[in-house]
């Protein structure tokens, strides 16, 4: 089993946050709302959601529409990515109910105490760090409120991680390549996830491989 290999934690650089306001994850993407519905079937969600790692806010804006009863606080460390996502938000008149924030966790300026539901997809793997983003959740979500975190899942070894790559990612730009294949990299399995949130106190949250590259915690905030 290939040994975790992190990577940088943030993704500012203007050609990076081009090539990924651009790229298509319609399936990934899609499939994250479609998740969250599955999960969470007879959850009506409304109130303020919090995105997690938004980057340019596509998932974000998927979810603002799936739900058109909640606003969104999407936050991101990397301003060039959310300049893209607050140009997009703009376009598809979504102004008065999402909202981007630029921050670093932990310490992002939050609006509010408390949010009724939280989501985060692929910023675990980022993290040096991945207490922060569990740490971050348990303060920052209401009781009850859904949890709902995607990433990506490391791999058995370099050849595999090459070997998705070329499967999902053959005809994206040579940037999207290689961070896909660091990011496989610096991903968790699922016992090292498992024991983060055991560490972290939130054991009532479940782990599980949901394709052969990403793996999904959800439940409920205690």
């Amino acid at each position: 089993m290939v040994e975790r290999i992190s990577e940088p934690e943030l993704m500012d650089e203007a050609e990076q946050a081009a090539a990924y306001a651009q790229a298509d994850f319609e399936q990934p993407h899609a499939r994250f709302i479609e998740l969250f519905r599955e999960t969470f079937p007879d959850k009506t969600i409304t109130g303020t959601v919090l995105d997690l790692g938004c980057g340019p806010a596509d998932i974000t804006i998927r979810f603002a529409r799936a739900y058109p009863g909640c606003a969104m606080h999407g936050v991101d460390g990397a301003e060039a990515m959310l300049a893209h996502g607050r140009a997009r938000i703009r376009r598809e008149g979504l102004s008065d109910r999402v909202r981007l924030l630029h921050g670093y966790l932990p310490g992002a300026p939050l609006p509010l105490a408390g949010y009724d539901a939280i989501i985060s997809n692929s910023l675990l793997h980022h993290l040096r760090e991945p207490m922060v983003l569990w740490d971050t959740i348990k303060s920052c979500a209401k009781p009850g409120a859904p949890l709902f975190v995607m990433d990506l899942l490391r791999p058995a070894d370099r050849e595999q991680a090459q070997a998705l790559v070329d499967e999902y990612a053959a005809g994206e730009p040579d940037v999207l390549r290689r961070d896909f294949f660091h990011s496989l990299l610096a991903a968790y399995r699922q016992d090292e996830v498992e024991a983060q949130l055991r560490a972290a106190g939130l054991v009532s949250l479940e782990v599980a491989a949901v394709s052969d590259r990403h793996l999904l915690v959800f439940g409920a905030a205690p």
